[in-house]
């Protein structure tokens, strides 16, 4: 296993830079560096002069010239790609990021709860899969991120004294579904589908049990899978976060299932944490912080997970005597760090800045974080359609299996996370939950 230096890490790997990013954009707020951020106007159809006046040119322009010398400093010192071939794509991201909220400020649209996260796919789903993405955009197509980078800032709208009254129902239904999952789908796709490539297996049951691509890519690692078997596993992946993400909110107002109980349920199974929080954002304001504590402490199992694949591979499939053993640092280098973010975000808006700045003025300069947030997950849902080609997804099934398998384990999962989370948030075996609306 590749060990990497703990100080060479806080500047070169990614999910450092998410943090070190998602502070300075707090700080700014926070400060007064940073005062109104600007945002799309609401409209109606066939008011196009209104459309056009109420957009604030320069401060949109603004925005993206700070957001774009953030992330291409963290390019730059991380030395992954050119600075020069990430900027024009940038000015691209950022124009259909615009038009995507064009559409879902629209008031039609609005009324039916079309979310910005629907029309952001779409889009970039459209171009993906018809005209083709270019090979300079795709620089700029940093799905994760940008999706890290929001996460962090929303760290500091999710109070802590929130997560801790809602942390030990969380854990339960977080870790109490993921392991059973995953076996669940290793035994499926070992012995009833009879798959013969394993790594391709335990990736899928990983990003589906855990988070995704984050889980993918640290599955793959672990068990040293080929490029093309994280590519598929990665792809079904993005199809169906979208389908999910776009409709379990509906599904959960038909069902008539409290807030609560919905955004739990979207947060232990919709596979990208980005998605968890537009998906649970539909429901309202407690949706969305039960489906982000849930998956944030599902996210804390990447590591963890990682670690016991590599130790399961080279003790019962690979069978190498002379194979490297992984060590407790595994789990270190496969934990996602930018979770340290969040965490430090929500302490320091709980425990510093409300006592030194009051609550109502906190809350006034959350409302601006959080279309700072807006904007960078968005970018990140137009690059998940960029990055999302039907015909080279379906080119890659081998036969069906890999989709079988995933949903096959993806019902499984939706159905018992529903029932353990309803066990644990009806009083049955614990306390009513209590509320995370401030």
């Amino acid at each position: 296993m590749k060990k990497q230096s703990s100080w060479s890490d806080l500047i070169k790997l990614e999910d450092w830079w998410a943090i070190w990013l998602g502070f300075i954009l707090l700080a700014s707020v926070f400060t007064g560096a940073i005062g109104k951020v600007p945002k799309m106007p609401k409209w109606a159809w066939g008011d196009f002069a209104g459309l056009a006046s109420g957009v604030d040119a320069f401060p949109l322009i603004g925005l993206a010239v700070g957001l774009c010398v953030l992330f291409v400093i963290g390019i730059a010192i991380m030395g992954k790609d050119r600075v020069g071939a990430f900027l024009p794509g940038f000015v691209v991201i950022f124009l259909l990021s615009c038009l995507t909220y064009v559409f879902a400020n629209e008031a039609t649209v609005k009324h039916y709860g079309i979310s910005y996260a629907f029309w952001a796919v779409g889009i970039g789903l459209l171009i993906s899969n018809t005209v083709g993405v270019p090979e300079w955009l795709k620089p700029a197509m940093k799905t994760e991120f940008y999706i890290k980078t929001g996460l962090v800032i929303m760290g500091a709208g999710i109070l802590f004294g929130n997560i801790m009254k809602f942390g030990a129902y969380g854990l339960a239904i977080a870790w109490g579904v993921t392991p059973i999952v995953i076996i669940f789908m290793w035994v499926f796709g070992t012995r009833v589908l009879k798959m013969v490539n394993k790594p391709l297996v335990i990736i899928i049951a990983t990003a589906t049990s855990v988070c995704g691509v984050s889980a993918a890519i640290a599955a793959a690692a672990a068990c040293k899978a080929k490029k093309e078997d994280l590519t598929i596993a990665v792809g079904m992946t993005l199809i169906f976060t979208v389908a999910m993400m776009i409709f379990m909110p509906i599904l959960i107002v038909k069902m008539g299932l409290p807030p609560l109980l919905g955004g739990a349920w979207m947060g232990g199974t919709i596979d990208a944490t980005g998605a968890v929080g537009a998906a649970g954002a539909v429901l309202g304001e407690e949706a969305e912080a039960a489906a982000i504590i849930v998956k944030m402490i599902q996210n804390i199992l990447i590591g963890v997970v990682a670690f016991c694949i590599a130790v399961y591979w080279v003790t019962r499939v690979e069978l190498d005597a002379d194979a490297e053993r992984p060590g407790m640092i595994e789990v270190w280098n496969r934990f996602p760090k930018f979770i340290l973010g969040f965490v430090v975000a929500s302490l320091v808006a709980s425990f510093v800045l409300i006592p030194l700045l009051g609550e109502d003025s906190v809350k006034g300069m959350l409302k601006q974080t959080k279309t700072i947030r807006g904007w960078l997950f968005t970018m990140a849902f137009l690059s998940i359609g960029l990055e999302s080609n039907f015909k080279v997804m379906a080119a890659q099934m081998k036969g069906g299996k890999p989709m079988v398998l995933y949903l096959v384990g993806q019902t499984f999962n939706i159905v018992l996370t529903l029932f353990i989370a309803w066990l644990v948030l009806s009083g049955v075996l614990f306390p009513d939950p209590p509320s995370l609306i401030n």
